[in-house]
């Protein structure tokens, strides 16, 4: 008679382990299973949190360790809050956020809608569309950073085709005007796709049904897109804003492989700021308290849109 792995594993098990876990209960069993993964969770998210808040209240620099480290309280936070080159990275940020995201969801609903109509060729057009977001973003900036290179750089090329401007008469990396939007430009590219497919999963989620409706009651193509599809993928639309919005917020390696935050500071984003406030000037307390500000500040921004979610869900 042949025997199962599990039947195996039980008559190998002790007698006296075989009655203690069959007099455990079904939470039990399932808290045994369940535990390992929330201790590493502790030990992965929550410690190192509650050390960097620790730290934040601190004067201690990581490349002196010899050094008496004292409690400075809330000076930290006082520096980084009055210190008018943070609030010009804070602007750089948004600057960055605000233009990819509207870009992106313009672009991606646009597509999706687009792909949804079901042409010939639509799932080769779908597969192309997609492949920017399946690459390295390291993979990405070296490319980009190539295509605006203004002597062999095809960008330049195909500005000048289009305007008639010398392909060497600007530079999109090194001009102080133009360096924000090479980096809005890449970002767009890049993950489109993603809230493209986001997109395309709410209007295949409209029934047809609703849309044969509004046909019977004669109403056009026009009003049937802002009474039934506009309502019924803004759910979706937001869930891809939230997701763009914190990725994009602590956007590091695509811009450093692009600009380096240059040029001078103009695209040098918090994220990029606090790497140098930790790791090159070597500040690990002032740089711990900006980063629990702008943890705060994502959590906080994330947690009211999250409300504002759910209430066009209830809709």
């Amino acid at each position: 008679m042949s025997s199962t792995p599990i039947d195996r594993v039980a008559q190998a098990t002790p007698k006296k382990v075989a009655r203690r876990i069959k007099g455990l209960s079904d939470r039990a069993i399932a808290w045994i299973f369940v535990a390992p993964t929330i201790f590493l969770l502790l030990a992965i998210n929550i410690f190192p949190l509650i050390w960097t808040i620790q730290l934040s209240f601190t004067n201690y620099r990581a490349n002196r360790l010899n050094r008496e480290v004292e409690n400075i309280g809330l000076r930290n936070y006082e520096r980084i809050l009055t210190d008018s080159d943070i609030w010009l990275n804070m602007q750089a940020t948004a600057h960055f956020l605000f233009w990819t995201i509207t870009l992106q969801v313009l672009i991606g609903f646009t597509l999706a809608w687009l792909i949804h109509r079901n042409f010939k060729g639509n799932a080769f057009w779908t597969t192309v569309i997609v492949l920017p977001m399946m690459l390295s973003p390291a993979v990405v900036g070296n490319f980009w950073k190539f295509l605006y290179q203004p002597q062999i750089g095809l960008f330049n090329y195909i500005v000048s085709f289009f305007t008639g401007r010398d392909p060497s008469s600007f530079q999109m990396l090194g001009d102080v005007d133009l360096a924000p939007w090479s980096i809005v430009i890449v970002d767009t590219w890049m993950w489109t796709p993603f809230v493209m497919l986001i997109c395309l999963a709410g209007l295949r989620s409209i029934p047809d049904y609703i849309y044969e409706a509004a046909e019977i009651d004669r109403a056009s193509k026009f009003r049937q897109f802002w009474t039934i599809t506009v309502p019924m993928v803004l759910p979706f639309l937001m869930l891809a804003v939230l997701f763009r919005g914190i990725e994009n917020f602590k956007m590091f390696d695509l811009v450093v492989q692009l600009t380096g935050g240059g040029p001078g500071s103009t695209t040098e984003l918090t994220s990029i700021n606090l790497k140098r406030e930790a790791f090159e000037k070597w500040r690990t307390g002032y740089a711990s308290a900006y980063a629990i500000i702008l943890f705060v500040t994502v959590f906080g921004l994330a947690s009211i849109y999250v409300k504002a979610l759910n209430k066009v869900k209830e809709r």
